[in-house]
């Protein structure tokens, strides 16, 4: 048997007394979910992070409670310094193969991008190799207004990106832009990231996580069924035709004609009030 202590983020096995650090903390305020990797000050993603993740982020999205997720790290040095490089002969051990290995890494990062529920990453110090392309399979990122290092640096290895980098970054920044911080191995502040499109917004380092929190609570409270709907629509828009979207769009418009939330909306509009979704 184990014991759970998730405010201490440690696991103690009952039979041989070991202590195990988890490898993220998890929790559920206000029908928000928070995934916290749990290392400090470096927050690397370990093999074991990434294990379970695969294993709950199906069980998050089904959860029609949780209506928004946020992925941040312990303390306020760095977000994550990216994956543990140490681990990778492992990892492919245990995976049976480098595709398979990296496989995974792609399958989770497609759940998040391409789940019902809206992801938002809080960007602060280090966000580096997978430090950055977790947060870019994240529909919302915020970053610390000072302290911010955002790059996939793995040309400095003699490597590539590897979970997605070079896939992603370019449809959130541009070819040009993408190209430049790959190729060159280059880090930019919260402010470049925030100028060229890769974050949403600059907050305080001391109110970034009290931010993601406020905004996934506002996401949480716009209509479900809605969300849900815009999120097929716009996720992957850059692979669709236009018509293909329009059809999507159609279908959405469709599947959210006459939900009690487009009753309450009409309601809340013509009483002149907030209105009050997910009843």
């Amino acid at each position: 048997a184990v014991l759970k202590h998730r405010k201490l983020g440690i696991t103690i096995n009952e039979r041989n007394g070991a202590i195990m650090t988890d490898p993220y903390l998890y929790t559920v305020t206000n029908n928000v979910a928070t995934f916290s990797i749990n290392d400090p000050p470096w927050n690397l993603m370990s093999l074991d992070y990434i294990d379970r993740l695969e294993e709950q982020l199906p069980e998050v999205l089904a959860d029609d409670r949780i209506r928004a997720m946020i992925f941040t790290g312990e303390g306020l040095d760095h977000f994550s310094a990216g994956m543990n490089l140490k681990q990778i002969p492992d990892g492919i051990k245990r995976a049976g193969s480098p595709e398979a290995f990296f496989g995974q890494r792609h399958n989770v990062l497609d759940m998040m991008e391409r789940g019902s529920t809206p992801a938002i990453a809080t960007l602060y110090g280090y966000c580096l190799g997978g430090g950055l392309e977790l947060p870019l399979a994240c529909h919302f990122r915020i970053a610390a207004a000072t302290g911010t290092q955002c790059g996939l640096p793995e040309m400095d290895l003699g490597a590539v990106p590897a979970w997605g980098g070079s896939a992603r970054l370019p449809r959130a920044v541009g070819g040009t832009y993408a190209l430049d911080m790959i190729l060159r191995g280059r880090k930019i502040d919260g402010e470049e990231a925030y100028r060229i499109g890769l974050v949403t917004e600059l907050v305080p380092i001391d109110k970034i996580k009290d931010r993601a929190q406020a905004l996934g609570e506002e996401l949480a409270a716009q209509p479900r069924k809605a969300v849900q709907s815009m999120l097929a629509v716009v996720t992957g828009y850059e692979t669709k035709t236009l018509e293909q979207s329009m059809a999507d769009e159609v279908a959405a418009v469709a599947a959210n004609r006459g939900t009690p939330d487009s009753a309450e909306g009409m309601r809340a509009f013509m009483e002149k009030r907030k209105p009050v979704f997910n009843r």
